[in-house]
């Protein structure tokens, strides 16, 4: 089975070079495709510097889920994975999508975080002990379906399941993999793990740039979530508690931190303001989403609806190797 590995990148020079010497350690055969952001730390020319990077798409948008769709236009793998820039994966990686494709469309696997060793976290070679290391994929059931959802920078799929989904749903900055749990649990599709699919992350030191992939963007994590909620479930009873249930528990953590010192009221009520203001406008537009898509895909974002996400392309396939600018 052919194989094509997506490596959406942005302003990670070093860390994409150790995850692509990894790559071309644990599977020589793959189609590489990297997809390089807006990225303005010299990735473009140490990619084109590479010989084991078969197609470099250079975009103008930063958002990942756009990314993986740039990737998966141009990859002609029977199965796609997708690895983030700042994983490598582990030896035998290569062999456990093989197997766990064998047994279901869908197969990912542990990623180890790997704290940083101080320095320049994001040229970081080594680190300690790797620490909370998931044995098995987490799992809801929503809606009387067990959702098992997947790390999106560790994943691969065959191809016509991903066809199926139509990619990635675009309109989400950040949640877009969890979305994509949810629409391949509506469509009776398993999601396999494998020990062996293993990957290592290595995490940035908390002052380190992380190229626009912050983690406090409160109001874009309720507008993702009720997103893809009601857009996959509509309204219900169950949709509501686990919105409600996540923004409580958010609330009295941060309550909490002000009462330790740790934060201020203003903070906690702005936060609390961009928490409801996500709430309203992502169920608004996941409910706006559901009635436009078809369903199982609910998918009005996906690859098949735009076609100038790409501004360059660099492709060494073929017998000579050519570059397309928008």
């Amino acid at each position: 089975m052919k194989l094509s590995v997506v490596v959406p990148t942005l302003n990670g020079r070093g860390r994409l070079a150790a995850c692509l010497d990894a790559l071309a350690a644990a599977a020589p055969d793959a189609e590489v495709i990297v997809v390089n952001g807006p990225s303005a730390d010299g990735t473009t020319g140490m990619v084109r510097e590479r010989g084991d990077v078969d197609v470099l798409v250079e975009i103008s948008d930063r958002t990942v889920g756009v990314a993986r769709n740039a990737g998966l236009a141009v990859a002609t793998g029977e199965a796609v994975a997708f690895v983030d820039y700042d994983n490598r994966v582990e030896s035998g990686w290569r062999e456990a999508v093989a197997a766990g494709l064998d047994d279901a469309p869908v197969v990912t696997g542990p990623v180890t975080p790997v704290p940083p060793t101080g320095g320049d976290a994001t040229e970081d070679d080594g680190g300690p002990a790797a620490v909370g290391t998931p044995s098995e994929p987490e799992r809801r059931r929503i809606a009387g379906r067990e959702v098992a959802y997947f790390e999106g920078g560790n994943v691969a799929f065959r191809r016509t399941v991903l066809r199926e989904l139509d990619g990635f749903d675009e309109y989400l900055r950040v949640g877009s993999a969890r979305d994509a749990a949810h629409r391949l649990a509506r469509m009776d599709r398993a999601v396999a793990w494998r020990d062996g699919l293993a990957v290592e992350k290595r995490l940035l030191n908390p002052t380190a740039a992380d190229g626009g992939r912050t983690a406090g963007e409160w109001g874009w994590k309720y507008r993702s979530l009720a997103y893809r909620l009601s857009k996959s479930y509509g309204v219900r009873p169950t949709v509501l508690a686990r919105t409600g249930s996540h923004a409580l528990r958010d609330a009295v953590g941060a309550a909490v931190d002000v009462a330790r010192g740790e934060s201020t009221p203003s903070r906690w009520v702005a936060t609390g303001r961009d928490v409801l203001l996500g709430l309203a406008g992502g169920s608004s537009d996941g409910l706006v989403a559901r009635r436009r898509s078809d369903p199982p895909a609910r998918n009005p974002n996906g690859v098949s609806t735009r076609a100038d996400r790409a501004v360059a392309k660099y492709d060494r396939r073929g017998d000579e190797a050519t570059e397309e600018r928008d």
